[in-house]
């Protein structure tokens, strides 16, 4: 008898990138910067970047995203360029997806439900898992609707009074009840934290904690300096959850390293909200170090969404290193480091930079001189 196989591995999907160059924006990105790195995000989570479109405007449509011709060039396109889900460069509101998935009729997600789709396959412990189902609910909760479009689509009138109604509310109702479970959940786990951290003061070790962009190279540092096997990929958020380890420095001194979550340009608010109780961590932090991947095109955009993030939070004045890293991809020799011309636009004092590579190994004697001589001088000795 002849076996019948199926397959059982998900297909990938083939996803359309669209991306509005807004005038009104004050965003210093470019547009084929912006889509680029929504390319690298959709291959994070596991499509297969077909094409891309961009469209200049004075600011985003409020129906479509984009414009009526564009989308019509955007329909035409799939006959040459199969593609079955479409991913937009921001976060589009409950109206503009609920009619862009009536008129191009395949998945339609934004910016903000690609990165939760990412944070949701990078979370492995308990916090860091309560955290995105809290962002997941609460960027669900306003698009409810279109999860009952059909009725809508039925014209009103008999059959369409009632159920799709009170179905919605029901939804809305035990989303709610969810998001405040996972708040209260999430709150217990931000008070122990901060009598961790109390008790962390009492014992006088200084904190220093990595930010930084994601895929910078924050993780590559951690397991240097600590042997802390934390994971590390050519993916962006491939660590979601914090890691602290305890380091010795030459002087023999003590402290603390934390890595907490990768940041991103046009990071979504409710990732920032959902993840305060694990970015407080930044707030108690005696001393920020900024790692750079200095090799990369947008390193000086990438610098500037750190600090405009770290504003955001309240930390402009935090005392801060900033790491340039991988310049193993720049110079031959460790040698050559000093004589390098580190030329961002939006460079920190020379100063609080130190020139590094997490990989080889280069530079972190220095950088660890440059936090032993700030943590000698500011702070009082354990």
């Amino acid at each position: 008898m002849r076996q019948t196989l199926f397959k059982t591995q998900a297909e990938i999907e083939k996803a359309f990138l669209v991306g509005v160059d807004s005038k009104a924006s004050a965003d210093s990105w470019s547009i084929d910067s912006s889509l680029e790195e929504l390319s690298y995000l959709a291959k994070t989570a596991g499509a297969e970047v077909v094409g891309r479109l961009a469209q200049k405007l004075e600011r985003p449509s409020p129906t479509y995203y984009v414009g009526k011709g564009k989308l019509e060039e955007l329909i035409k396109l799939r006959e040459n360029c199969p593609y079955n889900v479409v991913i937009f460069n921001d976060e589009l509101s409950p109206r503009q997806q609920r009619n862009l998935e009536e008129t191009l009729e395949v998945k339609v997600i934004d910016r903000t439900a690609l990165i939760l789709d990412i944070f949701a396959r990078r979370a492995h412990t308990r916090e860091g898992q309560l955290q995105v189902e809290l962002a997941q609910h609460q960027y669900l909760l306003p698009r409810l609707a279109g999860q009952w479009s059909h009725l809508e689509r039925l014209g009103g009138g008999i059959g369409t009074r009632g159920p799709g109604e009170s179905q919605l509310e029901t939804d809305r109702r035990l989303i709610r009840k969810r998001i405040d479970r996972l708040q209260t959940q999430i709150e217990a786990v931000r008070r122990h934290r901060a009598l961790y951290r109390q008790k962390r003061r009492k014992s006088r070790i200084p904190v220093v904690a990595l930010v930084g962009y994601t895929n910078a190279g924050k993780s590559t540092v951690l397991n240097i300096l600590s042997q802390a096997d934390v994971l590390v990929e050519d993916k962006l958020f491939s660590t979601l959850d914090p890691v602290t380890r305890r380091l010795a420095l030459p002087n023999g001194q003590q402290f603390l390293l934390t890595d907490t979550v990768g940041f991103i340009h046009k990071l979504p608010p409710p990732i920032v909200a959902a993840f305060r109780a694990t970015l407080e961590e930044l707030t108690e932090a005696d001393l920020l170090l900024h790692i750079v991947d200095i090799t990369h095109h947008d390193a000086a955009e990438q610098f500037q969404t750190v600090e405009e993030i770290l504003a955001d939070l309240n930390l402009t004045g935090k005392p801060q290193i900033t790491a340039l890293n991988k310049m193993d991809l720049v110079v031959k020799a460790p040698k050559d480091l000093a004589a390098v011309a580190l030329t961002m636009p939006a460079k920190p004092p020379d100063d609080t930079m130190v020139a590094i590579s997490a990989l080889k190994g280069w530079g972190l004697d220095k950088l660890l001189d440059r936090i032993a001589a700030y943590l000698s001088q500011n702070l009082e000795p354990q």
